[in-house]
């Protein structure tokens, strides 16, 4: 199946490290939550700049800073991104933010709040978010081979026909896709849990196996045992799982794990909002489970496009990645039409098979990166939500 998408290419951005994107912001961004208000007055002056507030940056440490920045950085180095104004309430992690950026080449500019004040900082910061953006509005597509696409998943409101249909879909593509070059993410570490030796057992090593487990069994240790009631009920399956008819953690896992297809094995264990390092191919990353937490970690490790199976229906969407809904549940087909990019409700009906669902969805993928917005882009979804590990100091 693989040979009939050897010359699939799209339309995208080349960025001055040699990375495609298939969107073009300049991005307002905020180092901290104190810097919110500056970022959105500088986005309100300026149109068609993007600001992307969010709840923390202050008095963070440790491991949980580290993801901070690694997060920030990877939103403003990602390839659908053209430039970046970066603005916080001081001077020294702004800059840190800002150096980091500006390591892949594109154009990054910093300024803090402290002894100048939002007047002026927000009037300065304008001025360079005009210049980017009229710079932005001139750079050009440029035909780029399949093997050049970064392209997550991840899916949510799960129910049956998620791991008969959508799950799938999203399996077959990477099936198709993973052998031409084609790099890959998936992830929702505690999703996992009863089909954790399914997806120790895909895995490209032993070594790459263990490094899973080694994750998975820290989100056990770390996370749920100690602050766990009784049991996971009500977060894991949700209450949406459940009336969708998923009773149990492992029955949402074996859907779950559907979206890695038949054929791909993983290559490596990723941090969260960690880049892959090691070339083209498919990536396990320690995520949480939650749909926007979810998509920004991968949005942050550089992928361009995000693939989103949805069963009972998610609105979700990202500010700087469009999110590709597919579902097979014919009711979410029928009364959330305005959220579905990609219908495989054939599937269950069985007038459409699972490689021709992965067709659909490739095909969807493709018109996407090429400039088509997504359901979610279309309605303005814009979630945009850090992860945060710990209590602040």
């Amino acid at each position: 199946m693989t040979m009939q998408y050897s010359n699939l290419e799209f339309m995208g951005w080349r960025r001055e490290n040699g990375r495609v994107g298939v969107r073009n912001h300049v991005v307002l961004l905020p180092l901290d939550d104190l810097s919110n208000a500056a970022c959105e007055a500088v986005a309100n002056n300026i149109k068609g700049t993007l600001a992307l507030p969010h709840a923390y940056g202050r008095l963070q440490f440790g491991e949980d800073l580290d993801l901070h920045f690694r997060t920030l950085i990877g939103i403003g180095s990602n390839p659908n991104v053209a430039a970046v104004v970066v603005i916080g309430i001081e001077d020294g992690w702004t800059q840190r933010v800002v150096d980091g950026i500006a390591k892949t080449g594109k154009p990054v500019t910093g300024f803090g709040i402290e002894g100048t004040g939002d007047i002026m900082t927000i009037a300065k910061a304008s001025r360079v978010a005009k210049d980017y953006l009229q710079w932005a509005s001139e750079l050009q597509r440029e035909t780029c081979p399949i093997k050049d696409l970064w392209v997550s998943t991840k899916c949510g409101e799960s129910d049956t026909t998620t791991g008969l249909a959508s799950c799938p879909t999203v399996g077959n593509m990477y099936d198709k896709l993973i052998p031409l070059g084609l790099t890959g993410v998936f992830g929702e570490t505690s999703e996992i849990t009863g089909a954790e030796h399914l997806c120790k057992a895909r895995a490209a090593s032993p070594e790459v196996g263990e490094k899973f487990m080694a994750t998975w069994q820290a989100y056990m240790d770390e996370v749920i045992e100690p602050f766990k009631t009784s049991d996971l009920s009500e977060s894991q399956p949700t209450k949406g799982n459940i009336a969708g008819g998923l009773t149990t953690i492992e029955e949402k896992a074996l859907g779950n794990l559907e979206k890695i297809g038949r054929e791909c094995t993983y290559i490596d264990v990723l941090e969260p909002a960690e880049a892959p390092a090691k070339g083209p191919g498919l990536y396990f990353m320690d995520t949480s489970s939650a749909a926007a937490e979810c998509v920004t970690l991968m949005a942050a490790a550089g992928y361009v496009v995000h693939t989103f199976p949805t069963g009972q229906g998610n609105v979700i969407g990202n500010p700087i990645v469009p999110v590709v809904k597919i579902t097979g549940n014919p009711r979410t087909v029928r009364t959330m039409s305005e959220h579905v990019d990609v219908d495989v409700s054939g599937v269950l009906r069985r007038d459409m098979t699972i490689p021709e669902a992965g067709d659909a969805l490739i095909d969807m993928v493709v018109r996407t990166a090429n400039g088509r917005l997504t359901a979610a882009e279309a309605l303005g979804h814009r979630e945009f939500v850090m992860t945060k590990l710990y209590r602040s100091a």
